[in-house]
């Protein structure tokens, strides 16, 4: 059932990812942002690179699972890419917590925000990310300061989702295959030995 499960996802729903021409953005522009947040283990073999909402319910229920992995696994780059499309409370968050970087806590907001079961409120970030011990001053702050850059960092995740046909959160690219939608752990472990499979066979 596993084995069917990976090839369909890596058959059925995964393109390669990187075709390139066609508006598709580049191997590099999408692994290679020196502005967005890393997880996992940075020098692992395999990237997971997730686009995801706060305020989406399937982001929020898969992440233990995703987490569970990378950590299992121990050799994969997760990249974090911000796609906040459900609306203004969800740009608020992605902006607050990539303002979190400047005081190298976005994986703490990352995970306080990822994790909530309660409807997203500009009030409710606050709150979450004080709790997960941001200052939340110093995050506004440097949210004023680095306005520019922050606000290119999503239009930059915004294109390449676009680019690469995604259609909402959560899509993911997994080594060189492109994963639109929720999978489950053992999923997400399938497509990974897949994709170091295809890795080792160039």
């Amino acid at each position: 059932m596993l084995g069917l499960l990976g090839a369909a996802t890596l058959g059925g729903l995964a393109a390669p990812a990187y075709a390139q021409g066609g508006g598709e953005p580049s191997e590099a522009a999408v692994l290679r942002d020196p502005d967005v947040p890393v997880g996992g283990n940075a020098d692992g073999d395999i990237a997971i690179v997730e686009w995801f909402d706060y305020q989406c319910p399937y982001c929020r229920k898969l992440e233990p699972d995703l987490r569970q992995v990378i950590k299992d696994d121990g050799k994969v780059r997760l990249l974090w890419k911000d796609w906040p499309i459900l609306g203004p409370v969800s740009i608020v968050a992605s902006r607050m917590a990539l303002a979190a970087k400047y005081q190298g806590k976005y994986a703490e907001a990352h995970d306080a925000m990822i994790g909530l079961t309660t409807k997203l409120t500009e009030a409710k970030i606050d709150e979450t990310l004080a709790a997960a011990g941001i200052d939340v001053d110093r995050a506004k702050r440097d949210l004023a300061t680095n306005e520019k850059a922050i606000t290119a960092i999503l239009a930059r995740n915004n294109e390449q989702a676009e680019g690469l046909g995604f259609r909402g959160t959560p899509a993911f690219i997994v080594g060189k295959f492109r994963v639109p939608g929720s999978l489950t752990k053992d999923e997400f472990a399938q497509v990974i030995a897949d994709a170091r499979k295809a890795k080792a066979a160039k």
